[in-house]
C-alpha cells in the first residue's frame, strides 16, 4: 500500500504552484477539496487520515465522496465538479509516478462530470452603479480607499482576487492612465482607465 500523504503534499506544494503555476487561490481550493476527501475517506473506511493509502482512493469511493458533497453536504454540481477536477488532477500527477496506479488512474479519470445549467448573470443599471460609486465619503482617508477600489473594479471589470493584488506599480495615472492586471490563469492584460476613474486612486494617493 502507497502513503498518501507524500505525494499528497508534493502535488500540493511543488505541482501545483511551481510546475503548474497555478494561483495561491486554486491551490487553496484544491487543498480544502483534499481535505474533504480525507476525511470522508477516513470517516468511511473506520481509520485516521494520515493511515490512507492511494490505493484505497479507488473511483467506486470517489463516486460515493462526490455523492456525499451534493446529498449531505448540499453542494451543487458546480462545486461538485470542482471537487472533482482536483481529484483527476492529482490522479494526472500519479500517473508519472506511480505506475501501479495506472489503471485506477483511468478509472477515476473517467468519471464525468455534471452537466449545469447556465443562469443568467444579474447586472446594476447605471443608475445603480453610480449611486455604488458615490457611496464611500470622499472626506476620510477610508472612503478615497474605498472610492478608487470601486472604481477600479467597475472600469477593468476585475476580479476581487485581481484587485487586491494589485501595486501600485501596476497604475499608470498620468497622460494615458491604464492599469496592468494579472488575472486568473496568469492572464496579463493592460486596461485603459477612464478620466474619472484614474481621478479616484490618484485622490487617494
Amino acid at each position: 500500500m502507497t502513503p498518501l500523504g507524500l505525494h499528497l503534499t508534493v502535488f500540493l506544494r511543488e505541482y501545483l504552484p511551481s510546475q503548474r503555476e497555478m494561483s495561491v487561490q486554486t491551490c487553496d481550493t484544491y487543498a480544502y477539496a483534499f481535505q474533504l476527501l480525507a476525511c470522508f475517506a477516513a470517516k468511511r473506511l473506520k481509520i485516521t487520515p494520515s493511515a490512507l493509502s492511494i490505493e484505497q482512493l479507488d473511483a467506486t469511493l470517489v463516486l460515493a465522496f462526490l455523492e456525499h458533497l451534493e446529498k449531505e453536504r448540499g453542494n451543487c454540481a458546480r462545486t461538485r465538479n470542482s471537487r472533482l477536477a482536483a481529484i483527476k488532477t492529482f490522479f494526472r500527477f500519479l500517473e508519472y509516478r506511480l505506475p501501479s496506479c495506472l489503471e485506477q488512474a483511468r478509472r477515476i479519470r473517467a468519471v464525468p462530470v455534471k452537466k449545469t445549467d447556465e443562469v443568467i448573470i444579474g447586472y446594476l443599471n447605471r443608475a445603480e452603479i453610480q449611486a455604488l460609486l458615490d457611496a464611500p465619503d470622499p472626506s476620510s482617508r477610508y472612503g478615497l480607499r474605498d472610492r478608487a477600489m470601486l472604481h477600479l473594479a467597475f472600469a477593468g471589470g476585475l476580479r476581487v482576487s485581481e484587485l487586491v493584488g494589485l501595486c501600485l506599480a501596476d497604475l499608470i495615472l498620468h497622460n494615458q492612465p491604464s492599469v496592468h492586471v494579472m488575472g486568473k490563469g496568469r492572464r496579463e492584460r493592460v486596461l485603459p482607465l477612464w478620466r474619472e476613474t484614474a481621478t479616484a486612486p490618484r485622490d487617494w494617493l
